[in-house]
């Protein structure tokens, strides 16, 4: 599969990106420069995409792109999947979200998916979506987590929110599967499986897909 970085191809050299994340990880002093060194590896027109957004309802800071492994950069690709044109596809083992899109290409967005146990699989719809979302976690959830008792009756939307700035919400035979494609503000969670079921993009991928995406079109989620 040829992969490229939108409006730059083939940019990125493996090796220099991880070599700057462990910089940025393990530095004890001086780490403003060395974050601002990571920052310059990173190509501009990718900087662009992760800008601050200080516009929206609750201005979004920019993303610590250079925190985010380049794979999962937004970057348009040749599509693996097989799906119609406007179809979602989920890969959930290689941590990817694809929007299919017409000659043979997708828009790939990297995510971070649900852990081991809270996870749902199949073809759905992305039945409605929402521009800063009120949070509400299921009951299962607050039992797992009695702290979360404040929010039984939702979350305001804001920063804070765990579902950022957008919300996809799916629905499978006309039911809610409780599972949202939705907004993060940690970098370091793009290309992990740690939340309790639903796909998270960064702020700034997910206002994208959400633009992208109407209400009605179809998901699936391997």
């Amino acid at each position: 599969m040829s992969d490229s970085v939108i409006g730059r191809r083939q940019l990125l050299a493996g090796a220099g990106s991880l070599a700057t994340l462990f910089l940025a990880g393990c530095a004890t002093s001086g780490r403003s420069r060395v974050v601002a060194d990571a920052t310059l590896r990173v190509p501009p027109d990718v900087l662009a995409m992760y800008a601050e957004l200080p516009y929206e309802r609750f201005p979004i800071p920019r993303a610590r792109i250079e925190l985010v492994e380049p794979l999962y950069w937004r970057q348009v690709v040749s599509d693996p999947t097989g799906e119609r044109p406007g179809t979602v596809v989920v890969d959930t083992a290689n941590r990817f979200l694809y929007l299919v899109q017409e000659n043979g290409q997708a828009l790939r967005y990297g995510v971070g998916i649900g852990r081991d146990g809270f996870t749902w699989s199949g073809r759905g719809t992305i039945q409605y979506k929402r521009e800063w979302p009120t949070w509400t976690p299921p009951s299962e959830m607050i039992d797992r987590q009695p702290e979360l008792e404040p929010y039984r009756n939702g979350m305001e939307p804001g920063l804070e929110n765990p579902l950022g700035a957008r919300a996809l919400y799916i629905f499978k035979d006309g039911r809610d599967t409780i599972y949202r494609v939705h907004g993060a503000t940690d970098e370091r969670t793009i290309g992990k499986a740690i939340s309790s079921g639903c796909v998270r993009l960064l702020n700034q991928d997910v206002i994208d897909l959400h633009a992208r995406v109407p209400s009605g079109s179809p998901i699936l989620v391997m």
